[in-house]
């Protein structure tokens, strides 16, 4: 009998067990029988596609090599799959580490830098941006930060908690001061957000990054601006130690709706406060 479990007839295959294996591998029937039992095992039921299998470590970089070696559209390949769905999740659990975990979101932004990099022409644009990473980074980093991505002049890094993100990019942007490119030292902007972002591989997708560009945004002159979730996560305390006093943002007059944002989505200006003997120094150099 040459049908397969689908009731399809299994053409092209030679009789006996490697024939009659061979359809089974492809039985249109059972690769989607796989597929659902897959949603009901422990995981990411996609874990598999580029987005799941973008991170470090040993199932990610398992289901990148089974991807390669085995057929797409073959039984083999869904169970090799849900055998690693599942270790990727008893990893997970036994991490301690929760799939949605409570993070901080970072992401900045040079203020003027296209039309500045327009004039400078590329060999002074690549020379600026590798000495901002060169000091914009390490803080976050030093923090147990992670760096998710690079966007041309800006990056998204996540910290697990506020107080760390909020003081790493206080001392990342005083790092900036140092760096000059042809007469040009960039400021840069900074938009931070607390959420529960999902991470899914090597990234973070969800409504709070997206919230957390948006926070971003807001800071076009080159300002620290955070949201209401961030703030709150930060004590007074704290907030006197990082030398910081934070003013609530409001809706500048005339000003279009900002788009991505709920209604009472409320954030915040951080401004470092002056320390004492910085008026006389202001005196003495006439600023």
């Amino acid at each position: 009998m040459n049908d397969d479990p689908s009731g399809e007839p299994a053409r092209g295959y030679s009789s006996g067990p490697i024939g009659w294996l061979k359809a089974v591998n492809r039985s249109r029937f059972i690769i989607s029988f796989l597929r659902r039992l897959r949603r009901a095992l422990p995981g990411d039921p996609e874990f598999g596609d580029p987005l799941s299998a973008a991170g470090v470590g040993g199932p990610q970089a398992a289901a990148r090599a089974a991807d390669r070696m085995l057929e797409r559209e073959a039984a083999s390949r869904e169970v090799s799959l849900a055998a690693l769905q599942v270790w990727q999740a008893m990893t997970e659990r036994f991490s301690g580490r929760p799939a949605n975990v409570e993070v901080t979101l970072v992401f900045t932004d040079l203020v003027g830098f296209s039309a500045w990099s327009l004039s400078a022409g590329d060999d002074a644009t690549l020379k600026l941006l590798r000495r901002v990473s060169q000091v914009v980074e390490p803080p976050l980093l030093e923090a147990g930060g992670q760096i998710v991505k690079r966007m041309g002049d800006g990056i998204m890094a996540v910290l697990a908690d506020a107080t760390s993100a909020v003081r790493a990019a206080i001392r990342a942007r005083d790092a900036l001061n140092s760096v000059e490119v042809q007469g040009y030292t960039p400021r840069m902007r900074v938009g931070i957000h607390t959420g529960h972002p999902r991470r899914i591989g090597s990234d973070w997708l969800g409504i709070d990054v997206n919230l957390a560009a948006r926070v971003m945004e807001r800071a076009t002159r080159g300002e620290l601006v955070v949201s209401q979730a961030t703030l709150d996560r930060i004590s007074p305390e704290d907030l006197d130690a990082l030398g910081v006093t934070a003013k609530k943002l409001r809706r500048l007059l005339f000003a279009p709706k900002q788009e991505g944002l709920p209604a009472d989505f409320t954030m915040y200006q951080l401004s470092t406060r002056e320390l004492p003997g910085d008026e006389d120094d202001d005196a003495v150099t006439g600023e």
